[in-house]
């Protein structure tokens, strides 16, 4: 495996789009076309454009097929990619080159492919789209414009190989590619029911009338203005400049950068000192403005180049990266107003920046565009966005005179630095891949499931909702949590956190899904559970909280005979007692505990049976410790006036009138527990301040990120960076700390400075982790750890003593109700294989199969919205992913048909990768594909230098492929009656060879 491209022939470019188009309704894996359904256009450089926007000079017009997949989608400005005199193989590019899971960052800067190679794949594409923009009817034949870019140097752009790319680029007609693709369509015109001759022999080939000097970054301002004047004067080229970010100064860049949330790029001043400066920017931005005049020409800038950023944690290779995406946006629409200010909006303005569905029609609307985009592509969705972008566009007033809006560009400079879309969140919303490796076959998974602690079929059950059957959607949820209601309120859902959503807008609201399906169908699904006939070994559970009432449910669902001790006076644990009412109403805690006990669980409250030999002497076979963790963390401060968080919590919720905070509060953590104490305290009566007081930042709370947000929007003050030391006389003094180097836990380290500041404090509230109380271990001799937490079988839960397990917070201290819920199912499971020789029944939901209506959306970008319209956001990941379909520039993964299966099935391409590991970010396994996919190779070589698993046919008409599978390689007759290879991959081949013959 190689990672040089092989760029297609013309004729196999043609006859992949037709016949794919045909069969299969799509053209390079793009699904959604835009079709412009009125003649509306803009004009620039004497070109029409339809929808003023497209693809960047980047990965998405590096090759023809990518240009194609773009314009089908709907974009109508191509800025190919940038050439220059180092080229093809002497062109160093470390891969992977691209990481793009939020803002993007690359290490590579122009096109991969030879000059000559890359000026026919701009040929090829510009006659394609001539010929698919009137055979489908998709617009006007005259509606795109390509914009060629250049660089470094001027000797580079004036030397030969450049110039005749840009000569040929002025006018193909001579070129043997442009002969080529003619003739192509001349000698298959029959295969065409739009085209005829006389178009074809029509075609222009000015192929370009604009370029865009792309410089080095340091490259010095007069080198700048005499390339420029070279274009203009000897090229008769409408020329763009691409100004870099440097060009605002490093401290406005620094402080804006900071400001949204970007505070770890890591840069330096050296690119502001050596690149150009602004005024020196605007007095030579004004010559090659007169001189474009003067050429009956046009000048503008392209705004903007990528963000010189240091490399510090190996994102990619190397020393150094460009940034580019959603935190270039405030730096790239500053820079359009502060230029536009300058020539009172008469500088023509090509923009490029962080641009996508949600802010391109503010940007338009300023005046300014061409509007180039990148980084949304490279996400989940890729081409397909641009449906939507082109849709949005398509509907708004287009005014073709080219003269800023210098009011609504400063009010959009205004806004951009508070646009939710382009701040960094505190805390990641996507946190991170699963911990399998992707298979070969049948790779389609739910991140989501596959992150929940219990595997919830969630995206089954969201279908069922959608569908507006609550019912079943219920059933399906208690079949592995019996507790909707609980974890509908307050799971922690580690499902959001997978879920694909999070690289489009934002993750499907799944636990309020959840608790849509239970509130709509309770009574329903109360009606139909019945009380199984208790047989078998009886079972003790100590501890009626989460943990201990979802083990109860699964118990008695068997026919378990359960009983649940419990030492307080209602049961519910942590949730009854000390999550607030605000948080989690006591009705809601209620319906769930009815939702077990009426399977038949038997409830002794105010009953503390700690004792294993007590309880096998009531008869009980079985145990289960499920405590909750109440012993209060230690917080070394000196002085009064310290709470506990639980002793708080619990007071509150229990309307103790004796207790008395005071006007200022501190609650010292900055876990969810603490945001709780301090949402509490901001409740309660005659409280004016509370401070959350934390020696991290934000950034490295272990709280929820939904969570912090509420406290910060309830008036929470938070104090970062400090660590108690004492309280004395209604003030905290603590000690100021710095952030020093990353620890094991992955979160910057609290150092300590010596300095200290006062806080006034009338009350601290102490919630610095609560632990189990061991002494119920110990006393019935059950093994312990150093955290005196109990040790157990990590497949049961059982502990040294036969028959006795522990599940919840006495395995791994405070934890979140789902997991107890996970715990309680290991512990179920085993006792129910134990005594009755099976594993727990559990009705698995079938999977939604209608890929039509997923695969619609695809691309498609919303918010959260209410209700069942919420549903309709997920993606049903576990019938159609495609992530890594959709996010390779190249079109190098694709997804076919095989027989047998349902679902898609993914082959990589071997000759259109360049190793880019874009699609290795999104996957959600925690692979790369185009190091991990099924491989279809093109030669032997290619097979040869590779180590992927796959297969290159050597005979076609016999049917031999060789194969390599692990580490065997398999030289084999397909129409053998045994190969020896698996199925599911023979069919893989089979149908590749049968049906996608295109792409051998």
């Amino acid at each position: 495996m190689g990672d040089r491209m092989t760029p297609i022939p013309f004729k196999e470019l043609m006859e992949w789009i037709t016949y794919e188009n045909k069969k299969y309704g799509k053209i390079f894996g793009v699904n959604k076309f835009f079709k412009k359904q009125d003649d509306k256009v803009l004009e620039i450089f004497g070109e029409k454009i339809e929808t003023p926007f497209g693809p960047a000079a980047g990965p998405h017009t590096q090759l023809a097929q990518n240009i194609i997949a773009a314009y089908v989608s709907g974009c109508r400005f191509f800025e190919l990619k940038t050439v220059q005199t180092l080229d093809g193989e002497d062109l160093p590019v470390s891969k992977p080159c691209i990481k793009a899971e939020d803002e993007c960052y690359n290490v590579e800067w122009s096109t991969e492919l030879r000059v000559q190679e890359a000026y026919a794949e701009y040929i090829k594409a510009w006659f394609a789209l001539k010929i698919l923009s009137k055979e489908l009817e998709l617009g006007s034949p005259d509606g795109f414009i390509f914009n060629m870019s250049v660089g470094y140097d001027f000797e580079g752009i004036s030397s030969p190989k450049i110039d005749e790319f840009i000569m040929g680029l002025k006018d193909a007609s001579k070129s043997n590619i442009w002969r080529e693709c003619r003739q192509y369509v001349l000698d298959n015109i029959e295969k065409f029911k739009n085209i005829d001759k006389e178009y074809v022999e029509s075609i222009s080939p000015r192929v370009c009338r604009s370029i865009t000097l792309s410089t080095l970054h340091g490259c010095p301002s007069k080198e700048i203005e005499h390339i420029a004047t070279y274009l203009l004067n000897e090229k008769g080229l409408n020329t763009y400049v691409k100004c870099n970010p440097t060009l605002l100064g490093y401290e406005f860049v620094r402080k804006t950068l900071d400001s949204i949330g970007f505070d770890y790029v890591s840069f330096d001043e050296h690119h502001f000192q050596e690149d150009l400066q602004f005024d020196d920017a605007i007095v030579m931005f004004r010559k090659l403005q007169d001189l474009a005049s003067q050429k009956g020409l046009s000048f503008g800038v392209k705004l903007t180049n990528t963000f010189p950023a240091l490399i510090k944690n190996a994102e990619l290779p190397g020393d150094e990266m460009y940034m580019s995406g959603k935190s270039l946006y405030p730096l790239s629409i500053a820079m359009a107003s502060r230029l536009s200010n300058e020539f009172d909006g008469k500088l023509k303005i090509s923009y490029s920046g962080g641009a996508d569905f949600f802010n391109i029609n503010s940007i338009f609307e300023t005046g300014i565009w061409p509007i180039t985009i990148a980084t949304t592509m490279l996400k989940v969705g890729g081409y397909q966005r641009c449906v939507q972008i082109a849709e949005k566009l398509s509907k708004l007033e287009y005014a073709n005179k080219y003269v800023m809006n210098n009011e609504k560009l400063n009010e959009l400079k205004d806004e951009s630095v508070k646009d939710i879309h382009h701040i960094k969140p505190i805390k990641p919303n996507y946190t991170g891949k699963i911990n399998k490796k992707v298979p070969l076959a049948d790779c389609f998974i739910s991140a989501c499931e596959e992150g929940c602690p219990i595997s919830q079929n969630i995206p089954e059950y969201i279908n069922f909702v959608d569908k507006g059957k609550h019912l079943e959607a219920l059933r399906v949820i208690v079949e592995k949590n019996p507790l909707p209601f609980i974890t509908g309120t307050i799971c922690s859902h580690a499902c959001m956190g997978k879920c694909t959503r999070n690289f489009c807008d934002e993750s499907v609201n799944i636990r309020n899904i959840k608790l849509q399906a239970a509130e709509n169908a309770y009574e329903d699904l109360l009606n139909e559970l019945v009380k199984t006939e208790k047989s078998g070994g009886r079972v003790a559970i100590v501890g009626g909280g989460t943990t201990g009432l979802a083990a109860a449910y699964f118990l008695a669902r068997e026919g378990m005979d359960v009983t649940i001790f419990e030492k307080r006076n209602a049961l519910g644990g942590i949730v009854s007692h000390i999550v607030p009412e605000f948080r989690l109403p006591h009705e809601t805690v209620q319906k769930d505990i009815n939702l077990v006990c009426s399977l038949g669980v038997k409830v002794e409250l105010n009953s503390e049976q700690n004792s294993v030999e007590n309880l096998k002497k009531l008869g009980y076979k079985y145990v289960l410790f499920a405590i909750g963790a109440w012993k209060p963390g230690k917080l070394n401060i000196e002085g009064e006036n310290v709470i506990n968080v639980l002793q708080f919590l619990e007071r509150l919720r229990s309307k103790d009138s004796t207790l008395n905070l005071g006007k200022n509060v501190v609650v010292v953590g900055g876990g969810n527990t603490a945001m709780d104490a301090a949402r509490a305290a901001k409740r309660a009566e005659g409280v004016e301040n509370v401070y959350l007081v934390y020696r991290r930042t934000k950034k490295y709370m272990p709280a929820d990120m939904e969570e912090l947000q509420l406290a910060i929007e309830e008036g929470v003050e938070f104090k970062e960076l400090l660590a108690p030391v004492k309280i004395t006389k209604g003030v905290l003094s603590c000690e100021i700390m710095e952030l020093g180097q990353l620890d094991e836990s992955g979160r910057r380290r609290p150092v300590a400075s010596g300095k200290m500041i006062d806080i006034q404090a009338d009350i601290v509230i102490s919630a610095v982790g609560e632990k189990v109380d061991a002494v119920i271990f110990k006393e019935n001799n059950i093994n312990v750890n150093e955290k005196e937490q109990a040790i157990v079988d990590v497949i049961t839960l059982e502990t040294n003593i036969k028959g006795v397990y522990v599940a919840g917070d006495g395995l791994h201290g405070p934890a979140t109700v789902v997991e107890g819920i996970a715990d309680a199912t290991k512990v179920a499971r085993a006792v129910v294989k134990q005594e009755k020789n099976h594993d727990l029944e559990v009705e698995l939901p079938e999977t939604n199969t209608n890929i039509e209506a997923i695969m619609a959306k695809k691309g498609i970008l919303k918010m959260s919205l209410s209700g069942k319209a919420e549903c309709e956001r997920c993606l049903q990941c576990s019938t159609v992913c495609e992530a890594c379909v959709d996010v390779c520039p190249n079109r190098a993964n694709i997804a076919i048909k095989v027989k047998g299966n349902s679902m898609h099935q993914i082959i990589h391409v071997d000759k259109m990768c360049n190793e880019c590991g874009n699609c290795e970010m999104f996957c959600p396994y925690d692979s790369a594909p185009y190091k991990e996919k099924f491989t279809l190779f093109a030669k032997v070589s290619d097979f040869e230098n590779s180590e992927n698993m796959g297969f290159v046919l050597i005979d076609s008409d016999k049917k031999n492929v060789r194969v390599r599978l692990q580490d065997k390689v398999l030289e084999v007759n397909l129409n053998s009656s045994n190969t020896g290879i698996p199925k599911d991959i023979e069919n893989m081949i089979w149908a590749v060879i049968s049906n996608y013959n295109y792409m051998v």
